[in-house]
């Protein structure tokens, strides 16, 4: 067993049994233009959307996903694998959800989407515990509860408060995946149509994406959590 991949997958079983969450941690990495993908993940034979992607690997799917394999292009242009449809920028598509009142609201909201600002040729997405590379961002799917306590980490040291950016579209690959990238920091999303339409996120379920370096820091306090607080906290 490679180091990395030792060390992912003692943080991913630290909390896991710790937190108690229902599901896998997620390590999503994102292949820039030109590199390699990494040896052993599968191309799915049926396209996935990001999204569908991450709530797979949260039950132990190990996926490679290039272009070719994305089901959704508006997931796929926020995390840099092609350009923004005409449809899309114009707030048509999303307005014929029915969630905005005009394309005019729906367009405002995807002039405010934080993209990757790189050229990717896809992604890796598998459980943490086998990811044998650094990951970009790790997502964690589950109920408020269990999110929760990664927000108590992440004020652990500095105190504050925390604010969020979220919006009725895009939870896995914006909220959870493009803003933590580009913005370095942790970003909690309450859900979306699409991952409430495809994918087997449960209505009283949310998500978190941390990028790494916050998952390698908070590791020793969870230790600390676990014989403590957590100790005294009411939880299912």
């Amino acid at each position: 067993m490679s180091d990395i991949l030792a060390k992912n997958a003692d943080m991913a079983k630290k909390m896991k049994e710790i937190i108690n969450l229902r599901n896998e941690p997620v390590a999503i990495k994102l292949i820039r233009k030109g590199e390699a993908f990494p040896a052993g993940y599968e191309v799915p034979e049926k396209q996935h959307s990001h999204c569908q992607a991450v709530m797979a690997a949260r039950k132990g799917a190990k996926l490679a996903m290039p272009l070719s394999a994305q089901g959704c292009m508006v997931g796929a242009a926020t995390l840099g694998m092609t350009e923004k449809g005409e449809k899309v920028k114009s707030g048509e598509f999303h307005a014929g959800i029915g969630i905005h009142k005009s394309p005019a609201e729906a367009a405002e909201m995807i002039a405010t989407v934080t993209d990757i600002d790189y050229p990717t040729d896809g992604e890796v997405v598998c459980p943490l515990k086998d990811a044998d590379f650094v990951p970009d961002v790790v997502a964690v799917v589950d109920i408020p509860e269990r999110i929760y306590w990664f927000e108590a980490l992440r004020l652990r040291d500095g105190g504050g408060r925390i604010t969020y950016v979220t919006a009725p579209f895009q939870c896995a690959c914006e909220d959870i995946t493009a803003y933590p990238i580009m913005k370095g920091e942790p970003n909690i999303s309450i859900g979306c149509f699409g991952c409430r339409k495809k994918t087997d996120m449960a209505a009283d379920e949310m998500a978190i994406g941390i990028p790494y370096k916050y998952v390698e820091a908070w590791m020793p306090a969870l230790d600390v959590y676990k014989d403590g607080v957590l100790t005294k906290a009411k939880r299912d």
